[in-house]
C-alpha cells in the first residue's frame, strides 16, 4: 500500500501488529476480512463519499441547507451512514469563517464520509496544538488564513462528529457535480486544507 518500509516501526504500530498477529493465531480475526475493511475505507469509500456530498451542496442550494440544518440526515439522502457517522454536524467555510476539526480525547472522526482518519489527527500534537495555536497548525499545513478571517475550531466527540463544507473554488462554474467531488480532499474536509481552484 505504499508504506516505507526501509523506516523502523513506531511503538503503536509494533502494537497493533502483535495484536493483530495473536488474534489471527487464535483464530478470532480473519485476515482477509482485515484488508477488506482497510482497503474499503482506504480506497473504496476514503473520502469520496464526503466529497460526494460537498459536490452536491455546492450544485444544489436546497440540500445544501438541509446538510447545514441537519448534517445527518442530507448525508444519509446519499446513502452514507453508518457507525461512527450517525450524528454529523458540518460547518461551512466562508470568506468570513475558517472552519477546522479535531477531537481533543482520542480520534473520534467520521469514517463514513472521511474514510480512514489521517495519522496526525490522531496525534497528540495535532490534538493539542490545533486548539491552541490553529492559524499555526494551519500555516504548517500550507493553508494561509488571512488576518480578518474567524477560525473556528471544532472538537468531535464519541456522540458528535463534525465535516467541513470547505468554500467552492473559482473558475469551477458549470461544472458537474462529479468533476466537482474530485476536487475535493479529505484534507479541505477536516479544514486543514483549502480546495484548489482549476490548475492550481
Amino acid at each position: 500500500m505504499g508504506e516505507n518500509h526501509t523506516r523502523p516501526l513506531s511503538e503503536i504500530e509494533i502494537r497493533v501488529k502483535a495484536l493483530e498477529t495473536l488474534l489471527i493465531e487464535k483464530g478470532l480475526v480473519d485476515p482477509a476480512a482485515v484488508d477488506a475493511l482497510i482497503d474499503t475505507y482506504e480506497h473504496k469509500v476514503g473520502p469520496r463519499n464526503g466529497a460526494k456530498v460537498v459536490a452536491r451542496a455546492w450544485t444544489d442550494p436546497a440540500y445544501k441547507q438541509r446538510l447545514l440544518a441537519d448534517g445527518t440526515k442530507a448525508i444519509l439522502e446519499l446513502g452514507y451512514s453508518g457507525i461512527q457517522g450517525e450524528d454529523m454536524v458540518v460547518v461551512e467555510n466562508t470568506p468570513e469563517v475558517h472552519n477546522v476539526l479535531v477531537c481533543t480525547l482520542c480520534s473520534c472522526y467520521p469514517w463514513p464520509t472521511l474514510g480512514l482518519p489521517p495519522v496526525w489527527y490522531k496525534s497528540a500534537p495535532y490534538r493539542s496544538r490545533v486548539v491552541i495555536d490553529p492559524r499555526g497548525v494551519l500555516k504548517e499545513f500550507g493553508t494561509e488564513v488571512a488576518d480578518e478571517v474567524k477560525v473556528k475550531v471544532w472538537d468531535s466527540t464519541a456522540e458528535l462528529r463534525y465535516m467541513v463544507l470547505p468554500e467552492r473554488p473559482a473558475g469551477t462554474e458549470g461544472w458537474s457535480e462529479a468533476q466537482l467531488a474530485e476536487l475535493v480532499s479529505r484534507d479541505a474536509m477536516i479544514g486543514v486544507a483549502k480546495v484548489a481552484a482549476p490548475g492550481k
